[in-house]
């Protein structure tokens, strides 16, 4: 670890310049882009003062009351004040807990900006001063601008994307998580106003002697149990299919397949509402089944009114517009696996499903694993085939998610339908932080983690 961490400092670390810095250096840090000014690199230094006198016009402004607020969230509520004037109830604006919160985590992020200039100044001065004192000139401004496109130019191409990530990724982010700490909700009237709860949500949300507890649980078990069944379902599916197609006793492969990957230029959501249509107790398979005679005239499949029904419905709608797409991705692997361990397998008395055990599955696990991670945290967080097609019910009428809810259309219920917007982010931290793990664990023990040099 002493090593790794090394092998990052540079030259002119920022802990190094603190230590052996001049007085200069040090006083880089409060007056930003002294030291620059003091060496003669003039653009770089005003530009760095200049930045720093705007962050702190906008801290005497908004920002020092902004994190102020940010501590309460607002204590002032609406008022209705009478006018005498006009003769009417009039309404002065109060605190919005929204808003402050908003403001408080961009004043957080300006801050952290902030601190991240002080270092990018000392470091500077600090360059300079090492370049005085070996007899060098410090770089100019346009010197540096042009290593920006020539030895640093790694720099200057990953900045917008990550500078993208941070504001419209990340802060987004830390703003939806932060209500997850707060009470933010319908319920006891605060949309408006609402304040600071510390970790109690994530207690109710995993005691199993609340009604939301019981809720969360149920409906994690759900799916977890759709995950793996959703995932593991396509893929051996679409691998038998693949392998079947590739037979060589099978005419017409390529039309064969062209009817199966049809689907895939569906688009995704068409598929499920016809689906759902037809499934209907009035849809075409009803009716069908009606005058075949196999149900009575008033009789109906409970496709989404039974508990059961429903989860083995959903399951197998999502094989039917599922198993395309793992036809497309396993075609090509398959043709890759060497024929000679067919034939040696073939020499040694094994049957088609020890072969398929011993050489097919292994070998393509090898290749899919992180395709497969993919897939199973994508289906963890299958909004579409949910609630497109069953809408998570059957539901119990005290429940706010029914039985083949999903966390995330769950979360969608609590937060669009229901404004139980600090409970939803209970949900979306507690399924990314589960997903991120159970991710990095399985993809670390697979064969494509320690073994990337190939399959043996």
């Amino acid at each position: 670890m002493k090593a790794r961490k090394e092998a990052f400092q540079t030259e002119y670390s920022f802990s190094r310049a603190i230590k052996e810095g001049s007085a200069v250096v040090k006083l880089s840090a409060v007056i930003l882009g002294l030291g620059c000014l003091v060496r003669k690199q003039l653009v770089k230094g005003f530009m760095l003062l200049f930045t720093e006198i705007l962050i702190i016009a906008f801290m005497l402004r908004e920002g020092i009351f902004n994190l102020k607020k940010l501590i309460t969230l607002g204590e002032v509520e609406q008022q209705k004040v009478w006018n005498e004037a006009k003769s009417i109830y009039e309404y002065v604006e109060g605190d919005r807990s929204l808003i402050i919160l908003l403001y408080g985590i961009i004043t957080l992020a300006i801050v952290l900006c902030t601190l991240i200039l002080v270092r990018i100044s000392v470091m500077n001065a600090f360059r300079a001063e090492k370049c005085v004192k070996n007899g060098k000139k410090p770089p100019s401004f346009y010197e540096e601008v042009r290593e920006l496109f020539d030895k640093n130019l790694h720099k200057t191409l990953l900045f917008l994307p990550i500078a993208g990530v941070l504001i419209f990724t990340v802060l987004p982010l830390i703003f939806m998580m932060s209500m997850a700490f707060t009470n933010y909700s319908v319920e006891n009237s605060k949309l408006v106003l609402f304040d600071w709860v510390g970790l109690r949500n994530f207690k109710n949300m995993i005691s199993f002697g609340g009604s939301l507890g019981k809720t969360f649980w149920s409906v994690l078990g759900w799916t977890l149990v759709w995950a793996v069944a959703a995932t593991f379902s396509n893929y051996i599916l679409g691998i038998l299919l693949a392998m079947f197609i590739n037979w060589k006793e099978i005419r017409w492969q390529k039309f064969w397949r062209f009817c199966f990957v049809l689907t895939v230029a569906i688009p995704h959501f068409v598929s499920l509402l016809i689906i759902r249509q037809m499934l209907q107790p009035e849809g075409a398979v009803n009716i069908l089944l009606r005058n075949i005679g196999f149900l009575g005239a008033k009789e109906s499949l409970p496709f989404f009114t039974d508990v059961t029904w429903a989860r083995v419905s959903v399951i197998l709608i999502n094989i039917w517009v599922g198993v395309p797409y793992t036809l497309l991705q396993v075609t090509g692997i398959l043709q890759n696996i060497p024929g000679e361990l067919y034939d040696a397998a073939k020499v040694d008395g094994a049957g088609p499903f020890m072969t398929f055990r011993k050489i097919t599955l292994p070998y393509m696990l090898f290749v899919t694993m992180p395709s497969l991670i993919t897939t199973f945290t994508g289906n963890v967080n299958n909004f579409n085939v949910i609630f497109l097609t069953s809408r998570g019910f059957p539901r119990a009428v005290e429940s706010t998610a029914g039985k083949t809810d999903l966390l995330i259309t769950w979360l969608y219920k609590l937060t669009i339908e229901n404004q139980y917007f600090d409970i939803g982010a209970v949900i979306g931290i507690m399924t990314f932080v589960t997903l991120s793990i159970a991710s990095l664990i399985s993809f670390r023990l697979s064969g494509s983690y320690k073994n990337e040099e190939g399959f043996r």
